[in-house]
């Protein structure tokens, strides 16, 4: 199955040099590219693609923006991996905030970014391995307070809220397997479950909700 994906970046060159890497991989197509955040939601609706790569900073329209716009539920669809060459934290919290699946830097190897649109387009969600950990402490730690349990955490088991607690520390469904004694299939299902009763997106839409609802305490 082939994965369809549209380019938003202001540069020219960017493009060229992503879509040379992406379609050498056999199973991803560029169907589309922008070069502002407002054409890149434009392609987006019309083309519907699986995954669209995002940068941040762009004219007429940033990608954060850009991003809010199509994962909203009347937007494209389609699931966003922000690239950019930043690495300061607050790009990555807006990022997840505006509801992106992943987060990337530009300077990652050629197969980390194939990989990236895999992940994504298969439904799971991504972020640079660089950066995951500090991502995860560090906006635990700009909590101003404990935020107010949501009472959407009255609809998980005991045992989903062990699953999500330990989603929003950045252990992959292997880890979580070994941590529960339990099959990564198994674990999946758990996954799925809470996903569907809190209504989120996918896990980074989890790490958020568990640390903005206290699920998580600021620097564990």
């Amino acid at each position: 199955m082939t994965i369809r994906v549209v380019l938003t970046d202001d540069q020219a060159m960017v493009r060229a040099g992503f879509r040379m890497i992406l379609e050498a991989a056999g199973d991803i197509k560029v169907v589309g590219e922008a070069e502002n955040g407002q054409l890149g939601v434009d392609v987006a609706a019309r083309l519907e693609p699986d995954v669209v790569l995002m940068d941040v900073q762009m004219p007429v329209m940033d990608g954060l923006e850009a991003t809010r716009r199509i994962v909203m539920p009347d937007g494209s669809g389609s699931r966003v991996v922000i690239l950019t060459t930043f690495e300061e934290d607050e790009y990555v919290f807006a990022a997840l905030q505006a509801g992106a699946s992943g987060f990337l830097l530009k300077n990652a190897p050629p197969e980390e970014l194939i990989q990236a649109v895999r992940v994504v387009a298969a439904g799971d969600a991504l972020l640079a391995p660089s950066v995951t950990k500090r991502i995860i402490q560090d906006y635990s730690r700009r909590a101003l307070a404990p935020a107010r349990r949501s009472t959407e955490l009255q609809r998980l088991s005991e045992r989903e809220r062990e699953v999500l607690r330990l989603l929003a520390t950045g252990v992959s469904n292997a880890e979580l397997a070994a941590l529960l004694h339990i099959g990564e299939g198994t674990v999946k299902t758990h996954v799925s479950s809470v996903l569907s009763k809190l209504g989120l997106r996918d896990r980074v839409q989890a790490v958020v909700f568990a640390y903005e609802n206290g699920v998580v305490a600021p620097g564990s």
